[in-house]
């Protein structure tokens, strides 16, 4: 993910001098991004923690010294909570959380934050940063974390497996398997532009796609049939959810 959005960065314009890498195993890094195997001896404005979340007890020992009381720490840990993080970098100026998807890579990631320690102003700096990578969007309680992950972080696997399962019921059909992929991503490719570029909500757009007693409509009663997509796509997210609130369970206990 700290990739992902490194590369939403510089791809929005920001100078590659402005970012260090600390990792122990990364071969490379963009053309001018600093690469360090250990961490420095010295302070930064910004930490962005990019780990997994049942790595942070091992790095944060070693991070408190450089998160002092002019950092502002930045987490895409999941289910990671503020008190938690906050337990961990005692000194730092603020902590935000944030959860982006991979498409912060090509500036098209929804980006939920939530924050302790900032100021308007600050939050001001902090949706900046973000703005190259997509949407940035304040939550309005930290509850909402472990749901908007499940949408907007895991998400894209879930769409993933909609186009993959699209591609394979076409192939299955007698479709060529390799043009059915292509033609299913370019049809979700498409349908997410409009989507996003429409003033209608998603099932407006799919309503006026169907003429009554059309294709269309006959494949929407389908999968409308007994409310059996909501109710798994509801399923899908409450695991993600459920999974979420256990990682910030296990995060809890102070070090």
């Amino acid at each position: 993910m700290g990739g992902a959005m490194l590369a939403g960065w510089l791809a929005g314009g920001f100078a590659p001098t402005r970012f260090t890498v600390v990792d122990p195993y990364l071969a490379e890094t963009p053309a001018g991004v600093e690469l360090l195997r250990e961490l420095p001896q010295r302070r930064f404005d910004a930490i962005l923690l990019g780990v997994k979340p049942q790595l942070l007890d091992d790095v944060a020992p070693v991070l408190t010294a450089l998160a002092g009381k002019d950092t502002v720490v930045l987490s895409v840990l999941a289910g990671v909570e503020l008190a938690s993080l906050s337990a961990r970098f005692p000194a730092a100026k603020a902590i935000v959380r944030i959860m982006p998807n991979l498409a912060a890579a090509i500036g098209k990631s929804p980006v939920a934050l939530f924050d302790t320690g900032l100021d308007d102003a600050g939050r001001a700096v902090v949706t900046a940063l973000m703005d190259p990578l997509g949407t940035p969007e304040w939550l309005a309680a930290e509850s909402d974390f472990d749901l908007v992950t499940a949408l907007a972080g895991s998400g894209p696997g879930f769409v993933y497996r909609f186009i993959d399962a699209l591609a394979a019921g076409a192939g299955a059909l007698g479709l060529d398997p390799a043009q059915a992929q292509r033609l299913a991503v370019a049809t979700v490719e498409g349908a997410a532009l409009l989507a996003a570029a429409s003033p209608h909500s998603p099932a407006e757009l799919a309503r006026r796609v169907a003429s009554p007693g059309g294709s269309t409509q006959k494949g929407l009663d389908v999968l409308d049939e007994g409310g059996a997509l909501l109710a798994l796509v509801q399923d899908t997210l409450r695991a993600a959810q459920d999974r979420n609130a256990e990682m910030a369970e296990a995060a809890r206990a102070t070090p």
